[in-house]
């Protein structure tokens, strides 16, 4: 293999990489819950037309988001929803039941994001739980969703021990 093809190669699998630690584009957990990283603006334009309702963000006031996402979310007809989850010390009982509370006022499809999908899946394994599934089959529900280094804060938080 020649050295460009090898740097072409190694560029294309390095994007994919940070494509995939960013958290990618939002996808249907299950019918009616998107999750995800941080939306760019032709995202929330797509998910409203598949019928997207409401936007969940978890992430911090003080958390760049590359535009005025709140405001481009009220633009597009949407409801706009912050949560903020300041990392591990915001995967709480108290915001997961808050989440719950928000899914389950909800009419209609919603995206639910934070930065990475790490806080999305972090709370939703918590729900998992709060509703009854064990440990694995809630943390399994957390990964699905984007659930990554905050994994450890979540199976304390569900054995009732601190991280």
């Amino acid at each position: 293999m020649s050295c460009s093809r090898f740097l072409l190669a190694a560029l294309l699998l390095m994007s994919n990489v940070l494509a995939h630690a960013a958290g990618g584009p939002p996808h249907e957990l299950r019918p009616g819950l998107y999750v995800g990283g941080q939306p760019d603006p032709a995202q929330l334009q797509a998910l409203a037309t598949q019928g997207v309702t409401t936007v969940i963000d978890l992430r911090g006031a003080d958390e760049d988001r590359g535009y005025p996402e709140a405001e481009r979310v009220r633009a597009l007809g949407l409801h706009y929803v912050a949560l903020p989850v300041d990392g591990a010390a915001g995967v709480s009982e108290a915001n997961a039941r808050a989440l719950q509370q928000v899914l389950a006022s909800s009419e209609g499809p919603v995206l639910l994001h934070c930065a990475s999908g790490n806080r999305v899946g972090a709370l939703l394994a918590l729900v998992a739980h709060e509703r009854g599934a064990s440990e694995e089959a809630a943390v399994a529900e957390g990964r699905a969703a984007g659930l990554g280094s905050l994994e450890p804060t979540v199976r304390a938080r569900i054995r009732g021990t601190q991280p």
